[in-house]
């Protein structure tokens, strides 16, 4: 099995740092591992209600490195959040996940709502892991949540990303991480020391890959939500609202003085749109 890790020491250097992301985090929870198609899948589950929300990460992003969102949605539901394999984190470091595609990671998505939940479900899902919820069809979703989703479109890389985000994979330090995830973010954001974090040791010891098909255009029977930042570089709010009229039938809900990292930028707006789904 070739491992998304680059050394054995890189793999544990990132495990540890969620875990103690997670030893921190002021809200009770609790950790396990399951097996979701096929795949062991870390699952941390906190908060309480009848509705759980299901939280799946972005690209090169962990549960861990969610935690403003993952309060947000805690104080008011069960959430279960699980870590996608393939992807840095706490699940199976297996890097041939992502030759299933889209479909792969929808049929694992319903293997863990199947092994994490019992009642009604809103899925809720980040960039790449909106995609992913997007490709998910579990008879227990009453609604999906999905911000700044990839599959609907390819994303718009202007050379400016492109040149910061070579450079944080060429030199992976502080410096980089902060160039990159300025630009990911609103203007005049700061992000936070933890992301900056995050990010250096993800470019130092990873190599992760993820599906890029599209989400198919198609009819579907679960209600959705698509959000995105105004600010968003890689999806435009033109560019994203195109994509989901065409795909979807939907419009977008944009969020003001946000970017690509609007969840972090506004974790308690976007925790309020899981409120469509709920009686």
């Amino acid at each position: 099995m070739t491992s998304i890790y680059r050394t054995p020491e890189g793999r544990d250097t990132i495990g540890r740092w969620c875990a103690q992301q997670f030893d921190a985090w002021a809200i009770p929870h609790e950790r396990r591992v399951i097996r979701a198609h096929g795949h062991d899948t870390h699952l941390l589950t906190a908060g309480a209600g009848p509705v759980t929300v299901v939280l799946v990460a972005g690209d090169r992003f962990s549960p861990a490195a969610y935690l403003p969102l993952l309060t947000a949605l805690a104080r008011q539901y069960r959430v279960a959040a699980a870590d996608i394999p393939g992807q840095p984190g706490l699940s199976s470091d297996a890097a041939d996940v992502a030759g299933g595609g889209l479909t792969c990671y929808g049929a694992w998505l319903n293997a863990v709502v199947e092994e994490a939940t019992t009642g009604p479900v809103v899925l809720f899902g980040h960039s790449f892991g909106g995609a992913v919820t997007l490709a998910a069809e579990h008879p227990r979703v009453s609604g999906t949540v999905a911000v700044a989703p990839g599959g609907l479109c390819r994303l718009t890389v202007t050379p400016r990303v492109l040149l910061a985000f070579l450079g944080w994979l060429v030199r992976p330090r502080a410096a980089s991480s902060l160039r990159l995830l300025r630009l990911l973010s609103a203007p005049g954001r700061t992000p936070r020391a933890e992301l900056v974090e995050w990010m250096t040791l993800v470019a130092r010891h990873t190599r992760p890959v993820s599906a890029d098909d599209l989400v198919p255009a198609a009819t579907r029977t679960v209600p959705v939500v698509i959000a995105s930042g105004e600010h968003d570089v890689f999806l435009p709010p033109d560019r994203l609202r195109s994509a989901a009229e065409q795909r979807l039938q939907l419009d977008v809900d944009i969020i003001p003085a946000a970017g690509h990292l609007v969840t972090d930028e506004h974790p308690d707006t976007l925790a309020a749109l899981v409120g469509r789904f709920v009686d």
